[in-house]
């Protein structure tokens, strides 16, 4: 789905950003969070990939164009492009993490003497958005659940097999908890500083209602305790400050 913002609203998109969309059905009150997948700064546009999950995303994907939605946004904190400018980055998405991914490729693609290496995961064949990671990357590798393509396996399973790890200092990642979890002990491991993006079900998706947290190594200014609010001060952490 793209959204067009009012004309001159000067929209700033950081890459693994979100926006919370609020469904017209007034049945469903929560806005949903959604990543943005591509910003365009001319015409203060976004572009939005997702699944549909419930009513509000089956509503968004019934919508064409003229339709309006209540958006708020930018929320949280995205990759740090300064930290990674200059540098040999591999991206690491799996699913539906693999969307917001795209906007970091393409915005390091920018940056003089960065090399950008993208590994996706799949469930099957159905390999959404790999030619614009190809153009946006020096390459790409493919792991599928079901071997349909590429490496049969997971994310790290293709990097294994093509060895890759050694020619890496970054590590961006976005994803369902469980791959996550295995990049922040095969970062560890390898000695790569890497950046995960989290995925959790928010309520407010501006830091009011704690209701998505993580533990953490230093203590949150808002709560006092071992915890950040993904929200807010996430989605994207330094793996190593983060106990998942």
């Amino acid at each position: 789905m793209t959204l067009a913002f009012p004309k001159n609203t000067h929209l700033t998109v950081n890459p693994g950003q979100f926006v919370g969309i609020y469904p017209n059905d007034q049945t469903a009150l929560l806005p949903r969070p959604i990543s943005v997948c591509r910003w365009d700064e001319k015409e203060d546009m976004i572009r939005l990939v997702y699944r549909i999950a419930g009513k509000g995303t089956r509503e968004f994907s019934g919508a064409g164009w003229g339709d309006t939605f209540n958006v708020t946004g930018m929320l949280g904190n995205g990759y740090d492009l300064s930290e990674m400018a200059g540098k040999s980055v591999m991206i690491i998405g799996g699913g539906i993490g693999i969307p917001p991914l795209l906007e970091l490729a393409c915005r390091l693609k920018e940056k003089p003497g960065t090399r950008v290496t993208a590994v996706l995961g799949y469930r099957d064949s159905n390999m959404f958005l790999r030619e614009e990671f190809e153009n946006a990357s020096y390459r790409v590798y493919i792991a599928t659940e079901d071997g349909s393509a590429g490496t049969k396996g997971n994310v790290l399973d293709a990097v294994r097999e093509q060895g890759i790890a050694g020619n890496t200092d970054i590590i961006a990642a976005c994803g369902p908890m469980p791959m996550l979890r295995a990049i922040k002990c095969f970062a560890g491991e390898h000695g790569i500083k890497a950046f995960i993006s989290l995925e959790e079900h928010m309520a407010c998706g501006v830091g009011a209602c704690l209701g998505c947290v993580v533990k953490t190594k230093n203590v949150d200014e808002h709560s006092h305790v071992h915890n950040a609010r993904i929200c807010t001060e996430g989605p994207v952490f330094d793996a190593a400050d983060v106990d998942i």
